[in-house]
């Protein structure tokens, strides 16, 4: 594994912001009750468009058209499993980015077992916490829940273990974020603590995450990058004048959607 240029990973950051407000490509969002609005107005706010599709009987036939799929767990129940399966495989089939966030996987037996389903039928971008990536790797967490109570450094192993095994992208996000493919890897810094008192700003990471896969399908590693250092810097940026969690919430919209393409060369978080 080698550590990549955050030079060039900034540019090739800056090229993909560029494009998914070039190109609008349409994300299909299986997600969470809490997070649907908020993750919704992210994706518009990066310039792409959302489409909240999860009925089985349409939501695979959804991803056929979409540019990208993203697939969470947070308020799990047996339908919407059986469509996010469907929609999963629907997505391989025509081989369309899509991406896993594995909301508390390791909560219940019934989450652990629908993770491992979801995992075998080879997401492109695997994004979550601390505990959640230690714990997908068969490690022992100290998570609670939905809340990380493990350090990012103390998953990056796991996350390259989980890369190289399943041939995927994993993007552990916390203080500092780790992105790696198994061979390359990087670090994102930025954000603010407000982020995490605020409810859906990971589940918004994720959708937007599957923006940018849907302009980089070649490359999903550059794409969890960019969407990572959009949100370190907008974070930043929104902290500034945020009283408080409720109105970080609405400024942190209003930054990602002011974001300039060469803010990421100029203000890169990578490291």
């Amino acid at each position: 594994m080698t550590d990549s240029d955050p030079h060039s990973l900034a540019h090739t950051s800056q090229n993909l912001l560029a494009a998914v407000r070039r190109d609008a490509p349409l994300v299909q969002c299986l997600t969470n009750f809490v997070s649907m609005n908020y993750a919704a107005n992210a994706v518009l706010a990066i310039g792409a468009s959302p489409a909240m599709v999860h009925a089985e009987q349409e939501a695979p036939e959804f991803a056929r058209m979409a540019g990208a799929v993203v697939i969470n767990i947070g308020t799990l129940s047996a339908p919407w499993l059986d469509s996010m399966l469907l929609t999963a495989e629907a997505a391989r089939q025509t081989s369309t980015p899509w991406v896993l966030d594995p909301v508390a996987h390791h909560a219940t037996a019934f989450r652990r077992d629908a993770i491992q389903r979801l995992m075998d039928l080879g997401p492109t971008i695997v994004r979550g916490n601390a505990s959640e990536i230690i714990a997908l790797a068969g490690g022992q967490s100290a998570g609670k829940g939905v809340d990380a109570r493990d350090a990012v450094a103390q998953a990056e192993q796991s996350a390259l273990d989980i890369a190289k095994r399943r041939q995927t992208v994993v993007a552990v996000t916390g203080e500092v974020d780790f992105v790696t493919d198994g061979r390359r890897s990087v670090r994102i810094a930025g954000g603010s603590p407000l982020m995490p008192r605020v409810t859906a700003t990971g589940c918004a990471l994720s959708a937007v995450v599957g923006a940018f896969a849907a302009v980089s399908k070649d490359d999903p590693y550059t794409a969890a990058v960019a969407a990572l250092s959009c949100f370190g810097i907008a974070g930043q940026r929104a902290a500034v004048q945020a009283e408080g969690p409720g109105s970080f919430a609405w400024r942190f919209l209003d930054a990602l959607a002011a974001l300039e393409p060469d803010c990421l060369n100029r203000e890169s978080p990578l490291r």
